[in-house]
């Protein structure tokens, strides 16, 4: 019965890929007639249409998509599952999706892929920018690097962190020349301050260390936020005020002399850098080679 089901997938894929059961028939070597008794007897078996038929082409129904593109995925997990055993070929090769936050993805991924992509040629590497939440398997990531937003994971993923961000306060030597450097903290409150907003129209707070060492949030008032990270460093430097953002951000802006830190002792860790992966993926060899690559990743 199950190995019934897998033979009749074959046939209803390629039918819908190739457009007719007479191209598909050709490309599996099979006669149209089986072929169209194939999918017939899958949509029998299902109880419901896959193919709408017309003398020149097939459609897919709403459910024969859905049908569809889970049968991708089966077959794409038989594909590396043989991979897998298959192993012993270290060459890695085929197609590598990787999803990384959009500035960080830009400013502290993109420098290691570089060499990455020139050491295996073989490897196609679809690379997805995105700050939004990413399902793996059911986008089919191969590895994700996330910048916080990682709960509790299952047990079917893979998962290493690569330290966390060192927040800092900065501003603009023209900003500073005109109001003045804060030396603590209750001064700092009186400047005009550029935040971050979030997703939900709420702002960041500003994160600080007590002198315990113990971290803590305030809800500051401020001159303007902003809901994209780049606009946030523009401001910045265009002198509108001070901002509290992680080091890794603005690494060239500081080596510019364009933004100076502030409070040098209130540099409290942020978010988590973190990979993750689906363990299945792990013993291919492209996979494996992509996280070795990534063990170069810093946040700091």
């Amino acid at each position: 019965m199950h190995d019934q089901r897998l033979k009749d997938i074959v046939p209803f894929v390629a039918s819908v890929e190739s457009g007719s059961f007479a191209a598909a028939a050709e490309r599996l070597h099979l006669t149209g007639s089986a072929v169209s008794k194939s999918v017939t007897r899958l949509e029998t078996r299902l109880g419901s249409r896959l193919l709408e038929r017309t003398t020149r082409s097939l459609k897919l129904t709403d459910a024969g998509n859905a049908y569809y593109q889970t049968c991708l995925r089966i077959m794409e997990e038989l594909a590396e599952a043989e991979a897998v055993l298959a192993a012993q070929r270290t060459i890695p090769s085929g197609r590598l999706r990787l999803a990384v936050p959009n500035t960080y993805g830009r400013l502290g991924v993109m420098p290691l892929l570089i060499p990455f992509c020139q050491q295996h040629p073989d490897v196609e590497l679809n690379l997805t920018f995105s700050d939004r939440f990413i399902d793996l398997f059911d986008e089919g990531i191969d590895v994700a690097v996330r910048i916080g937003g990682s709960p509790d994971l299952p047990a079917s993923l893979g998962c290493r962190q690569m330290g966390r961000e060192r927040m800092v306060f900065c501003a603009s030597p023209d900003y500073l020349t005109r109001v003045g450097r804060p030396n603590n903290e209750s001064e700092l409150l009186q400047h005009q301050a550029i935040m971050y907003e979030r997703v939900d129209g709420s702002t960041k707070p500003w994160l600080f260390t007590t002198e315990d060492g113990y971290p803590h949030w305030r809800n500051v008032p401020h001159r303007m936020a902003l809901g994209d990270v780049d606009a946030q460093v523009q401001a910045v430097c265009g002198g509108l005020g001070i901002a509290q953002m992680p080091s890794w951000l603005i690494r060239e802006p500081l080596a510019r002399g364009d933004l100076q830190i502030i409070l040098p002792e209130q540099q409290p860790d942020g978010l988590a850098l973190t990979l993750i992966w689906p363990r299945r993926k792990q013993l291919l060899p492209k996979v494996d080679a992509l996280l070795a690559a990534l063990e170069g990743l810093s946040i700091r």
